[in-house]
């Protein structure tokens, strides 16, 4: 199973992806689902994955032959908008999960996020089904997930909005990743951090090791201020005990 979530906010973008792969209990493994892409000096991409590791790398090879073969073809350093690019890696998943299904059968899909800037346009970010089709963030709601999304998104839905520093939003994603592997062995560490600001169009990588103090201290306040707040919460009326007893 994976995690994977990204924030597009006033300041820039924010994306967190854990690590863990599993092919049952006892075939755990280590593989980096975020990666960062520089085509040219004008623009820079960040992709998450999830789904059909097989599918995934399938795709970023792929992406890599377009990108460093010659002759006029289509590829990330083509694309002249984020959402063109979106459509690009769109078809290559679609393809290569075509074949690894008739090959292999269901279970071959891969679901994307996809992140970044080209210069001249707004950052942004946008999530790229197996078919092919994309949807992008809101200002409304300007997070993403894919993979165990279910476990981390009451966090995003209360904390994260658009003016939100990077910083706080940082924290915001580690924080609703903890509620996730706490809640889903599949998921875990080590967790690989990215950090866009808006034109710079250069991110900021971070891993955080199972074994980093910050996020051994980060658990414990974490846990430590949620039993807090259960201890404030208002007591229960008597009318409602009532209905109980």
């Amino acid at each position: 199973m994976t995690y994977c979530l990204a924030m597009r906010l006033t300041d820039g973008l924010v994306f967190l992806s854990d690590t863990r792969t599993n092919a049952g209990v006892d075939n755990i493994g280590t593989y980096r689902k975020l990666q960062v892409i520089r085509p040219s000096d004008d623009r820079v991409f960040v992709l998450q994955s999830a789904g059909s590791l097989a599918t995934t790398h399938e795709v970023l090879a792929r992406i890599d032959r377009d990108l460093t073969s010659s002759g006029d073809h289509e590829s990330l350093a083509t694309a002249s908008h984020l959402f063109e690019a979106a459509l690009y890696l769109g078809r290559l998943n679609k393809q290569v999960t075509a074949e690894h299904i008739a090959t292999v059968g269901s279970g071959a899909t891969a679901t994307f996020i996809l992140g970044g800037q080209i210069s001249g346009e707004r950052p942004d970010i946008l999530l790229v089904y197996p078919e092919g089709n994309y949807i992008r963030a809101s200002d409304t709601i300007p997070f993403l997930q894919i993979g165990e999304t279910k476990y981390g998104k009451y966090l995003l839905e209360l904390a994260v909005r658009t003016h939100v520093g990077l910083e706080s939003a940082a924290k915001i994603a580690l924080g609703s990743m903890l509620s996730t592997a706490h809640a889903n062995l599949s998921v875990g560490p080590p967790y690989d951090l990215g950090i866009y600001r808006n034109g710079a169009l250069d991110v900021r990588e971070m891993r955080i090791e199972a074994d980093h103090p910050y996020l051994a201290e980060l658990t414990r306040v974490w846990v430590d201020n949620l039993i807090e707040g259960i201890q404030e919460l208002p007591p229960i009326p008597d009318d409602v005990l009532a209905e109980l007893s």
